[in-house]
């Protein structure tokens, strides 16, 4: 059972994150507004940079999804997957916080509590459990 609780979100989570992978390169943008990112104002989510971003949120899908498999799969890397899949994800939703679509935020809040969680003394007893 806590195989299929701690894998589904992972992967849910990493292909949720491929709005942010297509968004800086659509004309529809995804749901994702083309408004600046934290840092300045000139700086647009699809810009050169924001669209750079875009390998961010490739990079923390293909680490969420890669976790959730290794999960069903049993693999003990999984939990260093998710950690750096989760720090990927928050990184670029929070650098876009203004951009972004209010489901993302929630994902941005999720990848905050993953990596506390999974740092803690409590994610030890989670990956025992789904070995």
């Amino acid at each position: 059972m806590w195989m299929v609780v701690v894998a589904v979100p992972l992967i849910a989570h990493g292909l949720a994150n491929l709005g942010g992978v297509f968004a800086p390169w659509t004309q529809s943008g995804q749901g994702f507004a083309n408004l600046a990112w934290i840092f300045s104002k000139g700086i647009t989510f699809q810009s050169g940079v924001g669209r750079a971003f875009s390998l961010i949120w490739l990079a923390s899908t293909v680490c969420l999804v890669a976790a959730g498999v290794a999960v069903f799969t049993r693999q003990s890397w999984w939990l260093t997957l998710a950690i750096v899949g989760c720090a990927c994800s928050a990184v670029a939703i929070w650098t876009w916080w203004k951009a972004v679509p209010p489901g993302a935020r929630f994902g941005g809040v999720f990848d905050l509590l993953v990596i506390l969680l999974l740092l803690s003394p409590l994610g030890l007893r989670i990956a025992q459990a789904v070995r």
